[in-house]
């Protein structure tokens, strides 16, 4: 029976970064996996998402703003299978990178179902149904999550998709009801669009990015109109059936019912925790109503040898997220030095058009918290590298303590702003205020330059605006 100090099971983002970091520390490592190295988000999330949305981009501009940057089409063809080609290619190169990770850090890949026999022991079912005793020390639990699907909803992966059947289908819909404005229905309502699709989102909350600042949310809803999605916030699924020819959603708001049809539904409300079947009940490991499993400040279970890092435990369900608890837990297990996260100071990012990102309170949240706030915010369309990208839609705002300077969050429409994010991240982690960053020269002419004149109009002293 091969022996460990780490065992870590799920090879996404959450776990095979703790991996690393275990065996970077002298613990002796392997990791699990059921289906692959690199998880939800190198093979059917984040990574190609990201490829896709770039195809979408260039569709985007060269079927709609010809005139605007000066050339003509008179036979354009858009290949969407070739963009959705291209995305595995790229999804596939960073799998394989991980994999060199694993073998240069002299980690062992144990591929198969995993369940915790018992405490500090742990049983892997290959594909060919032929098991192997592994036994470690320390067990980090790191299956992430999946998608939340009602039921009565008839998923079949052609007329009703997740993120999964969405990602990797080739095939262009000629319409599709988006149900859910989170990240993954804002993303793929984007590039469904660029590419001439018909397109509809409904979202049962009250506003589109039901999470993001109000002012984000407004915005947000006048673009992608803009750009021909239809949006209908305020709207609750009543059910969902499929056709002959696709799909039929009914929903509901004040206004009363309607019916929508097209050819396809994608769902993207939520994610359910990939916690069962993993033996942590039969070892009493705590968790949530709803499975996720239940931590500590570092990512210690109530039972002792056992840890969680990443979605399984719902902490805030990001890749880089995961990541950063992954560094924490191997830390926290060798006994190093390490911090403390901060969860609601973590950046979040939506790679929609137009980008979305943003960290730290809404301007309501610091307000029902008792702070009086300064904001500062600066315009994309006085941004003179916006205005040359032809892409100026947006802006940047900084919500600070008006009693001390502390930056207490920030939110951002326009372009690239997900780019923009460390900057602010970093200000709040090491205590800096808006001044500072105001004071911070950046070169022109660049995005960021937004954030130092918004900086600037916090402390009452806009430079161009």
């Amino acid at each position: 029976m091969s022996n460990y100090d780490v065992l870590v099971i799920g090879a996404g983002p959450a776990g095979y970064v703790c991996a690393i970091r275990a065996a970077q520390l002298g613990l002796k490592t392997a990791i699990i996996d059921k289906q692959w190295l690199g998880g939800v988000c190198l093979n059917v999330g984040c990574i190609p998402s990201k490829a896709l949305l770039r195809n979408a981009e260039i569709a985007h501009t060269l079927r709609e703003r010809g005139k605007e940057f000066g050339f003509s089409f008179e036979n354009l063809k858009l290949d969407y299978s070739a963009a959705v080609k291209r995305s595995r290619q790229v999804s596939n190169r960073l799998t394989k990178g991980v994999g060199f990770l694993m073998k240069k850090n002299n980690i062992d890949v144990h591929m198969g179902a995993a369940r915790i026999s018992a405490p500090g022991r742990v049983t892997v079912t290959a594909e060919d149904g032929k098991t192997a005793e592994l036994q470690a020390t320390n067990i980090v639990v790191a299956t992430g999550a999946s998608a939340s699907v009602p039921k009565a909803w008839p998923v079949d992966g052609e007329k009703v998709l997740t993120y999964w059947e969405a990602i990797l289908q080739e095939k262009q819909p000629a319409s599709v009801i988006v149900i859910g404005s989170g990240a993954i229905g804002l993303e793929f309502s984007t590039v469904w669009n660029a590419y001439g699709v018909d397109v509809t989102v409904v979202e049962m909350l009250p506003r589109l990015a039901p999470l993001e600042d109000e002012e984000i949310s407004a915005e947000l809803a006048k673009t992608i109109q803009k750009r021909g999605i239809k949006a209908l916030p305020g709207h609750k699924v009543e059910s969902v059936e499929t056709t002959e020819t696709g799909v039929r959603v009914i929903v509901s708001s004040e206004a009363g019912q309607k019916t929508l049809e097209a050819e396809q539904a994608l769902v993207a409300i939520g994610f359910s925790p990939n916690s069962r079947n993993l033996g942590l009940e039969d070892i009493g490991v705590q968790t949530s109503e709803r499975g996720f499993v239940e931590i500590d400040e570092r990512m210690a279970t109530n039972v002792p040898g056992i840890w969680a890092v990443g979605d399984v435990t719902g902490k805030l369900m990001l890749a880089h997220v995961g990541s950063a608890m992954g560094i924490v837990c191997a830390e926290r297990i060798a006994g190093v030095e390490t911090v403390t996260l901060n969860y609601e100071m973590m950046p979040r990012a939506t790679y929609c058009q137009p980008q979305t990102a943003s960290f730290g309170l809404t301007e309501a949240q610091a307000k029902e918290r008792g702070h009086e706030v300064k904001i500062g915010r600066f315009n994309f369309q006085a941004n003179g590298k916006a205005l040359g990208l032809g892409d100026y839609a947006g802006w940047v705002k900084i919500i600070t303590d008006a009693k001390y300077g502390e930056i207490l969050g920030a939110h951002m429409i326009g372009p690239e702003v997900t780019e923009l994010l460390p900057e602010l991240t970093l200000a709040q982690m090491m205590e800096l205020t808006a001044a500072e960053i105001a004071r911070n020269i950046h070169a022109h002419p660049t995005l960021s330059e937004a954030l130092m004149e918004a900086a600037h109009a916090a402390e009452g002293q806009a430079i161009h605006m």
